[in-house]
C-alpha cells in the first residue's frame, strides 16, 4: 500500500470501521490485530455459537484520559482476518444507550444466554458502575441497559459454569465474585466474596475467569514485578469460590512503551487452541493501547508457561520481504515509542535516541537477503544496526543515516545484508548525535537472488 493509501486509512478509519468493514490483508493478525489510528484496550475473548471469536474492547482516543464513550467489538473466524464494528455500545452522542450516566466506558465483558447477548459495561464516573445491556446479536446494538444494584468497582466479568451457574467477577486491589441472577442482570448481595488479594495474589484489576479441565482460572492484572501491573498472572482453583492460588505471569507487556503502565486481558479456546488477548501502549503514554494476541499452552498439571510479546501474533513468523511496519514492533528500549504521524501517514517509531533499540519478532529470511531498505526522518549523522535474535546478537547489516539529502525529511536508504536465512528476532540498534532524534516508519529486506 502507497503512503498516501495509508495516510486516507488513518484518515477515515473511524468512518470506514463504522460499517464494520472487512480489510483482508490490512487486518491480519500481526500484532496488533487492529489497523494504524484505532486503538482499543481490555479484551474480552469469547467464541460465540457460529464459531467465531468475538473480542470486546474498550476503545482509547487521547494520550490524556483513559478510553472513550463508545465500545468497538473485533471479531474473526481465522483469527487472521478481522473485522471492526463500532459503536455497538455508547454512553454518549448519537447511539447513547446509558440515560443515566454520561460517563467515559472502561473495560466490557460479554455473555450469552438463552438467545440473548448480555454486554456488561463499566463506568467511569462512580456510584451506578457496572451494567448490563442486552442484544440478539454479538454484534448490538446492545439496549436496556441497567445497572447492577448493589456493587460498585470496575472491570466486571460474567462466567457461566457448566452447569448453567453465572458468576460476576470484578473489582480493583481486592477481586470479588458473586452469584448472577438467571437473567444475568442481578447479582445475590448475600454470595458476595473476596476471592483475590493484592498481597496474596498480586491481583490489581481486570479480572477474566475461565474454566479447562475441571480447574477455574482467574486472569488479571498482575502487580508481581514491578510498581505498575504490567503483567497479566493467574491464580486457579477447584472452585469459582476459591481458595486461588496464585500461579505465576502469562505474559509482561513492560518494553512496549517508555510509560506503560497496565495491562489487561483475557484466554479463550479457538479451534482447538489457546490464545491470551492483551494490550500494550503507545505513544509514550498510559493511554493509546493496542489489543494484541499470543498463543500459550498448558502444561500437564495445568500450569501455563509464560509467553512473550510478539509481532507475528497468531500467524506464522513475518516475511522478510515485505515491509515490516514500525507498529509491529514488539519491544522497545529506552525514549523510543509508536505514535501516530500524519506526515509519514502511519503509525512510527518515534522519539528515537542515542542507544535505543525496537525488536520484531518472528521474520522469515528464507532462504536468505541481500539487502535491508528502511524509511526513516532526521538523525543524520547516525546508524541503525540490523541485529538477529538478541540486541547483542550478530550485527548483519547497516544504514547509514546521513545519507539521502535533507535530514528532516522521510527518505528510504539502504544497506547490504551478510549472510542470513530462517526465522529470527530482527533487532534495530540506533545510534542518534547527541540532541538529535531519529523516526523509521518502515523497514523491508530484499531476497537473495536464487
Amino acid at each position: 500500500m502507497s503512503h498516501g493509501a495509508r495516510r486516507g486509512l488513518i484518515g477515515r478509519v473511524g468512518l470506514l470501521l463504522s460499517a464494520g468493514l472487512v480489510f483482508p490483508g490490512l487486518l491480519r493478525s500481526q500484532n496488533p490485530i487492529t489497523p494504524a489510528g484505532f486503538y482499543t484496550a481490555d479484551p474480552s475473548a469469547h467464541v460465540w455459537r457460529d464459531g467465531r471469536i468475538y473480542v470486546y474492547v474498550s476503545r482509547d482516543e487521547s494520550p490524556k484520559y483513559y478510553c472513550s464513550w463508545d465500545y468497538p467489538v473485533l471479531s474473526s473466524d481465522d483469527l487472521l482476518n478481522w473485522r471492526i464494528d463500532t459503536n455497538v455500545f455508547a454512553s454518549r452522542g448519537s447511539a447513547d444507550r446509558v440515560p443515566y450516566s454520561d460517563a467515559a466506558l472502561y473495560a466490557p465483558d460479554c455473555q450469552y444466554r438463552n438467545g440473548v447477548y448480555h454486554l456488561f459495561y463499566c463506568l467511569s464516573g462512580g456510584g451506578e458502575d457496572e451494567g448490563v445491556a442486552i442484544s440478539g446479536s454479538p454484534l448490538g446494538p446492545f439496549l436496556d441497559a441497567r445497572p447492577i444494584q448493589g456493587i460498585s468497582q470496575i472491570d466486571p466479568c460474567c462466567f457461566i459454569d457448566d452447569d448453567g451457574r453465572a458468576y460476576l467477577v470484578w473489582g480493583q486491589f481486592t477481586c470479588k465474585i458473586a452469584a448472577l441472577s438467571p437473567d444475568l442482570r442481578s447479582v445475590e448481595p448475600s454470595t458476595i466474596r473476596e476471592i483475590a488479594f493484592e498481597k496474596e495474589h498480586f491481583f490489581h484489576e481486570g479480572a477474566f475467569m475461565f474454566k479447562r479441565k475441571g480447574l477455574y482460572y482467574l486472569l488479571y492484572a498482575d502487580i508481581s514485578r514491578r510498581n505498575s501491573p504490567t503483567c497479566l498472572g493467574y491464580a486457579t482453583s477447584p472452585s469459582p469460590w476459591g481458595p486461588f492460588h496464585y500461579r505465576g505471569v502469562v505474559i509482561d507487556n513492560a518494553g512496549s512503551d517508555p510509560m506503560v503502565w497496565n495491562n489487561h486481558g483475557s484466554i479463550a479456546e479457538f479451534k482447538g487452541r489457546w490464545y491470551v488477548f492483551y494490550h500494550r501502549s503507545t505513544h509514550g503514554s498510559k493511554m493509546m493501547r493496542k489489543t494484541c494476541v499470543e498463543p500459550i499452552s498448558f502444561t500437564p498439571d495445568g500450569l501455563i508457561p509464560e509467553v512473550e510479546m510478539t509481532s507475528q501474533g497468531a500467524a506464522p513468523p513475518l516475511d522478510a520481504y515485505s515491509r515490516l511496519e514500525a507498529e509491529r514492533a514488539c519491544l522497545l528500549s529506552g525514549n523510543v515509542r509508536i505514535r501516530s504521524d500524519s506526515a509519514a501517514g502511519s503509525e512510527i517509531l518515534a522519539k528515537i535516541e542515542n542507544g535505543n533499540s525496537a525488536a520484531f519478532k518472528s521474520i522469515d529470511f528464507g532462504a536468505g537477503a541481500k539487502a535491508c531498505s528502511i524509511r526513516l526522518a532526521g538523525g543524520g549523522g547516525g546508524r541503525i544496526t540490523v541485529r538477529l535474535d538478541r540486541p547483542w546478537g550478530p550485527a548483519v547489516a547497516a544504514v547509514d543515516t546521513s545519507a539521502g539529502g535533507d535530514d528532516a525529511s522521510w527518505r528510504t536508504l539502504s544497506g547490504t545484508v551478510k549472510e542470513v536465512r530462517g526465522v529470527h528476532a530482527v533487532w534495530l540498534q540506533f545510534t542518534v548525535p547527541e540532541d538529535r532524534f531519529l523516526e523509521v516508519d518502515w523497514l523491508v529486506f530484499e531476497r537473495k537472488s536464487p
